[in-house]
């Protein structure tokens, strides 16, 4: 009979077992982190689009919109009388329709017609290939089933230049005059462009998740034009078609197209009989002149052409919309 119980020997600690208890702290914390973060993202994008989903039934949209082969295209008109002008917009312009409505109202004694391809505005935001080609020829069908007059002017914003160079020659016969405004020149050159490849579209995901959303919320004069030309209710649909619209599949597939559809209109030059007018941005000392020589070496063969530099940014129409509309009906008044 034992007085005392047995006394047991003290287990040492375990170096690899505390050793192995640190490691995994940080992977728990990074893994809660993540979990919070997803969590956050989920909400975000849930939230994101139950306001996307009210605002498009509470905001009636501008326009009409076309059916062709490709899908829906949406046309806003000013509903005048007059010679047909056809603007298109610059890349990524989120609401071309109300975009350009300093220049649309100053152009009140034109049939203005805004076409919103693919990706923009009211538009289906999916397509085929942004080609130069496939573009053009979706604004001809557009055009034709519409029976817009003929023939009509073209206008076109920023890398809308190629596709006015591009369409002129497909459709010769169709287009009275050719105006550009601060639009994109095609570089010279011999070195063969690289065709897309496929990734992410990280600015979609700005989009889908909220991000845009709140961040011009926060700042909506990052959303804003930089112009007094615009009511209160254009801002407003401005800044939500730009939540609604950013990053989307076609302009995305657009924007990597540009190399490609800069190569296919090498040495391409508009008809030599077809008038041209040039608006010029004058807002850098340093590449306005670069870009006015590039504009007139592209108009070198077209008889009646006009280059005309006007103070301000890219987004001409923005600013100088009367002034634009001044000199437009004086070109065309003589050559359109």
């Amino acid at each position: 009979m034992r007085l005392f119980p047995r006394r047991t020997a003290r287990q040492s600690p375990d170096p690899a077992g505390g050793a192995r208890t640190k490691r995994r702290r940080p992977l728990r914390t990074a893994g809660i982190a993540a979990l919070m973060v997803l969590g956050l993202v989920l909400a975000s994008t849930a939230t994101n689009l139950i306001l996307e989903q009210s605002e498009k039934s509470s905001v009636s949209p501008y326009g009409e919109r076309i059916a062709i082969d490709g899908g829906g295209i949406n046309v806003y008109r000013n509903g005048h009388s007059g010679q047909p002008i056809v603007l298109l917009s610059g890349l990524g312009t989120p609401a071309p329709g109300l975009d350009f409505a300093p220049l649309i109202r100053e152009l009140a004694g034109f049939d203005v017609i805004v076409v919103e391809g693919f990706g923009y505005g009211y538009s289906d935001m999916k397509a085929g290939e942004r080609t130069n080609h496939n573009i053009s020829t979706e604004l001809h069908e557009v055009l034709t089933r519409l029976h817009i007059k003929q023939p009509y002017v073209l206008a076109g914003h920023s890398i809308a230049g190629f596709y006015t160079l591009d369409y002129a020659n497909q459709y010769p016969a169709e287009v009275a005059a050719v105006i550009g405004i601060d639009a994109t020149i095609p570089k010279p050159g011999s070195e063969p462009a690289e065709e897309p490849q496929p990734g992410i579209n990280w600015e979609r995901a700005l989009s889908v998740t909220g991000v845009v959303r709140t961040v011009t919320a926060i700042a909506p004069a990052l959303a804003a034009p930089d112009s007094d030309s615009y009511t209160p209710d254009e801002l407003e649909r401005m800044r939500l078609m730009l939540s609604w619209n950013f990053g989307n599949d076609a302009v995305a597939d657009e924007t990597a197209r540009i190399a490609t559809n800069a190569a296919a209109l090498r040495g391409v030059r508009y008809p030599d009989g077809l008038p041209v007018l040039a608006f010029i941005a004058a807002d850098n000392e340093d590449s306005t002149p670069t870009r006015t020589a590039a504009t007139q070496d592209l108009l070198n063969n077209v008889e009646h052409h006009e280059i005309v530099t006007l103070k301000g940014g890219h987004y001409l129409h923005w600013t100088q919309a009367q002034r634009m509309a001044e000199v437009i009906t004086a070109f065309l008044d003589k050559h359109g």
